[in-house]
């Protein structure tokens, strides 16, 4: 299958350093390739792929201090698909909502993974106009919201099973992995580690639209015996980072799509807590890959039964779960559900206009 993979161009595929949406994609198209499909990425020029690569832009525009617009390459990106989309059985965008008024009119087959928050209030006339664009989400919990969307199907993230090593001790310490904002709330974190008298290791980004509630927020909140602020890691950071982890903590406060951090802590072996939002409770089976909490008091009496968690069945369950594998099988489902309508609408199209 000759399979087109539309990247955002915030950061490279895969990331430097974090980086969700880009990630997935370099584990869509890697494993794409793998299978023996003829993948195209189109993505920023410093990304990295076993297929072919296509780049309107030299460097990721975070990574590019001079970059001042970030959607005005997008649309140079966007043509230069449209001028390449015969090439293609289908076109897979991961671009939210960007495309829709260039695909719409499009005769290509296309999909649209969308990778973000759906439940805005102002996303609701938009998905409506919409609603002939197909799409697919990442967990059944993102799309309730826009439940009448033209939905073809639920795709889980995967990674591969080679990306990190299964650690069977665990730590003495617990983990905080992701993005320093108002939903991810690393603040309960904090206070989950000091009611359990736990140590916390804390490895994020803050971004420019985070900085005055970290500095107002967090900052003060790192100055304490049992918080140790890492920063920002790159993947191949993460094995030792939630490998040797008692536990990762995943106190949000939002209607999370997905949570990337979860599966990349089970794969590792370690068990997740986390507050009963968005889709925690598709990724997390209750007791034996972690805990689902709802308040700080909650969380810290889980903590005490991480010891006890079977580390070894964590594991297994990602893989049967969250592996890249299984998310290509259903991935390639959904393309060949598509391409199967396109011809039986072709040959009805074809009758009609001989009966015509």
């Amino acid at each position: 299958m000759r399979i087109a993979q539309i990247s955002p161009l915030y950061e490279s595929v895969p990331p430097k350093l974090y980086g969700g949406t880009e990630r997935v994609v370099h584990y869509i198209t890697e494993e794409l390739v793998r299978q023996g499909h003829e993948v195209t990425l189109f993505a920023s020029g410093d990304s990295s792929c076993s297929c072919r690569l296509v780049s309107p832009i030299k460097k990721s525009t975070r990574l590019n201090s001079s970059n001042r617009d970030e959607l005005v390459n997008h649309f140079t990106m966007m043509e230069m698909v449209e001028k390449e989309a015969a090439n293609f059985d289908i076109i897979h965008y991961h671009l939210d909502y960007l495309t829709f008024p260039i695909i719409r009119r499009s005769p290509s087959v296309h999909v649209s993974t969308l990778h973000g928050r759906l439940d805005l209030p102002e996303l609701q006339p938009l998905y409506t106009e919409y609603s002939d664009i197909p799409i697919i989400s990442i967990s059944n919990s993102q799309r309730k919201p826009v439940y009448f969307a033209n939905w073809k199907g639920t795709v889980y993230h995967g990674l591969p099973l080679d990306l990190y090593k299964f650690n069977p001790q665990g730590g003495q310490y617990l983990t905080f992995l992701g993005r320093i904002s108002p939903e991810k709330r690393l603040d309960r974190a904090i206070a989950i580690a000091k009611k359990a008298s736990i140590p916390l290791k804390i490895a994020a980004k803050v971004d420019k639209a985070d900085k005055e509630y970290f500095e107002a927020r967090i900052r003060h909140l790192l100055d304490h015996p049992l918080i140790e602020f890492i920063g920002e890691i790159g993947d191949h950071e993460k094995e030792e980072f939630l490998g040797k982890s008692l536990g990762l903590l995943y106190p949000i406060d939002w209607p999370e799509p997905f949570g990337l951090a979860m599966i990349e802590a089970m794969a590792c072996g370690t068990p997740v807590i986390a507050y009963n939002n968005g889709s925690v409770p598709e990724i997390i089976n209750e007791g034996t890959t972690g805990y689902i909490v709802n308040s700080i008091d909650e969380a810290a009496r889980a903590v005490r039964k991480l010891p006890e968690t079977d580390r070894k069945r964590t594991r297994a369950v990602f893989e049967k779960r969250f592996s890249a594998e299984r998310m290509i099988k259903d991935y390639i489902g959904i393309y060949e559900s598509m391409l199967k309508d396109r011809v039986i609408k072709s040959t009805r199209l074809g009758k009609n206009k001989l009966s015509a």
